[in-house]
């Protein structure tokens, strides 16, 4: 016993050294690039990396507001994120820093959690931590590759739920009723903010609602009439000067709430301070985060790269997420994942190379710099930015993804209905899981039926299919082909098929064709060996043909392959398992047949079988 639990342990050690071996990843994928490099590309790279600092600046601040965190904390993640993803990541074009998605699923997570005893600025940085890590992780184990079989309209799903309840959590800024919505038990869910918000109608404010309407309209315009300008940056600047003239010489507006200006302070880094209990705290949410990073990124990536031509390695990406979430978890911690406005001005902007990115994040922190200079923080309006947040909201509503989701399969449109009524009930970190493994269940539904078809031998010799008005041409003889998936949620059935296919009573020998069947797993395998035994018992004899090396080890591994072979005489020859033989595919089967025979004791059929290569191809 002792000596088998050893093997086991040996050959998990084994494999899991094979996955770290196998897994593709560079270690330091900017150090081509950067022997290449030259001044033409530092032209380019420069000029997009200008463009998009005007926007990561007060889109930083914009989803820090998202998160109920302080503003600074969304640009410094801005410029630490995009000064050190580049190194590690597989695109020229993607820019990492933090999104709306990611910061309302903080957000929702603080909100909802009552009984945590810290503040979430002293969360952020373990949790920041604990999801670069998680995604270092899945990118050495290749997580990253089991994104494909989550559906995309999880995503649109859960980015439309999640815009209304930014919306909405923003208006409370628009109207002057942050102080009273804070006061009692905090709006959890998107029906529960509606409903707190209806009951403080009393205490709403026109002054903050005028210049926060204001500035929602001026960006609106800008975005429609000179969608090229840094628009948010411009409505910001212009709803700050007009802030300060209508405080300064406006008694009505004089209690506008701004901002606390930023310090140098800020950019001390620090190292997280690591508490199990605070671990065992936010491992849920963690784990949520660090899904939706990998999957923002990946999305974004393989966008990107369908309209530069390129190629995108998605573990290589989701290493990028994991090193950028550890940088900024050391200063102003805040998730960052893959930002698609930011990326997609970066390409457009005509950058050569990843240190478009490097010198983006290098501009932040110039801007940082100045602002804590300038006294221009203080004087922004938080009304004014809400109002800018719930612009970004509205736009990520994007009713072309939705109606192609709802339109496109059944399993679509439950997926993102599923989801977006979760993002609107639950907390958002539920709400994904939810829409995940509703998205998986589904993949596995289609993908756990295996395809099942009986064969005969044609007067040519050639392997048909059965027809339903055809007798077999050996009636005690089936060949059953089984072509698919055999992990375990389609064992059973496996099992009941062939059960079916054996409920004939002439029948003493079925032969599986194996040469198609994929992914074999204990479960499916158990499911083979309850058969074989189940079939002897009614004097049925079960032969495997065209077994690929992969079905061989499995078979022999897990010691099924003894109850296969159970009665042969393997000093005369004698075997039930025939291999795949890839100069002529229909051997094995032949074999089979040929066995077959020598187990009902007649010779009463000539066996032969023809291959055409051009055919099979």
């Amino acid at each position: 016993m002792i000596r088998q639990i050893k093997a086991v342990l040996r050959d998990t050690f084994k494999a899991t050294l094979r996955i770290l071996s196998g897994n593709g990843l560079d270690r330091f994928p900017a150090l081509g690039p950067m022997q290449r490099y030259n001044s033409e590309k530092f032209g380019y790279d420069i000029k997009a990396a200008i463009n998009v600092a005007l926007l990561a600046l007060p889109q930083g601040m914009a989803y820090a507001a998202i998160a109920d965190l302080p503003i600074h904390y969304g640009i410094i993640c801005s410029a630490l994120a995009a000064i050190v993803a580049p190194l590690f990541s597989s695109s020229r074009h993607t820019i990492l820093g933090p999104t709306n998605a990611t910061s309302f699923m903080v957000f929702s997570f603080f909100a909802a959690a009552g009984t945590l005893d810290k503040s979430p600025e002293e969360y952020m940085p373990l949790l920041v931590l604990m999801v670069g890590v998680l995604s270092i992780f899945g990118a050495l184990f290749k997580v990253a590759d089991l994104l494909q079989y989550v559906s995309r309209s999880v995503l649109v799903g859960y980015i439309t739920g999640a815009a209304l309840l930014i919306l909405t959590n923003q208006l409370k800024h628009v109207f002057g009723i942050a102080g009273p919505m804070s006061d009692g038990e905090s709006a959890k869910t998107f029906f529960a903010i509606i409903h707190k918000m209806a009951n403080l109608c009393d205490n709403y404010h026109w002054q903050p609602a005028v210049l926060g309407g204001g500035t929602l309209v001026l960006y609106l315009i800008l975005q429609k009439k000179i969608p090229t300008l840094p628009n948010f940056a411009l409505s910001l600047t212009v709803s700050a000067v007009v802030g300060w003239i209508l405080r300064t010489w406006a008694p009505a507006f004089a209690s506008l709430e701004t901002f606390t200006a930023f310090q140098l302070d800020h950019l001390s880094p620090a190292i997280p301070s690591v508490n199990m209990e605070d671990v065992s705290a936010l491992l849920g949410v963690a784990f949520a985060i660090a899904f939706l990073a990998s999957l923002e990124n990946t999305v974004m990536a393989k966008s990107l790269a369908s309209r530069s031509g390129g190629r995108s390695d998605v573990n290589q990406d989701m290493l990028s997420v994991g090193m950028a979430n550890i940088a900024t978890s050391l200063v102003a911690a805040m998730p960052a994942s893959g930002s698609l406005t930011r990326s997609a001005l970066n390409y457009e902007s005509h950058s050569k190379t990843r240190f478009s990115s490097m010198f983006c994040g290098l501009l932040c922190l110039l801007g940082f710099y100045i602002l804590v200079k300038l006294p221009i923080v203080e004087n922004i309006p938080k009304t004014s930015l809400a109002a800018l947040v719930v612009g970004i909201a509205i736009s990520l509503i994007n009713t072309k993804n939705i109606r192609i989701c709802l339109r496109s399969t059944p399993g679509d449109a439950l997926v993102i209905i599923t989801t977006f009524c979760a993002t609107l009930l639950t907390r958002l970190d539920y709400a994904i899981f939810i829409g995940v493994g509703l998205s998986i269940t589904l993949f596995l539904r289609k993908a756990s039926k295996p395809h099942l078809v009986e064969y005969e031998i044609s007067n040519d010799g050639d392997l048909r299919e059965l027809g339903e008005k055809r007798a077999r041409a050996i009636p005690a003889i089936s060949i059953v082909h089984v072509e698919g998936d055999l992990f375990f949620g389609a064992a059973d059935l496996f099992r009941t098929q062939v059960q079916r296919t054996i409920a004939d009573e002439n029948l003493k020998v079925i032969i599986l064709r194996l040469k198609n069947a994929r992914h074999l797993d204990a479960t499916s395998v158990l499911a083979l060996e309850d058969l074989i035994k189940h079939t002897r018992k009614k004097g049925v004899h079960v032969l495997v043909s065209g077994a690929t090396r992969d079905v061989y080890e499995v078979l022999k591994k897990s010691g099924v392959l003894k109850t296969l072979q159970k009665g042969c005489d393997r000093t005369q020859g004698e075997t039930n398992l025939f291999m795949y033989f890839s100069e002529n595919p229909n051997i094995s089967t032949r074999d089979a047949l040929i066995r077959a025979q020598e187990l009902l004791g007649t010779q009463e059929a000539d066996i032969k079988i023809f291959y055409d290569p051009n055919q099979e191809k």
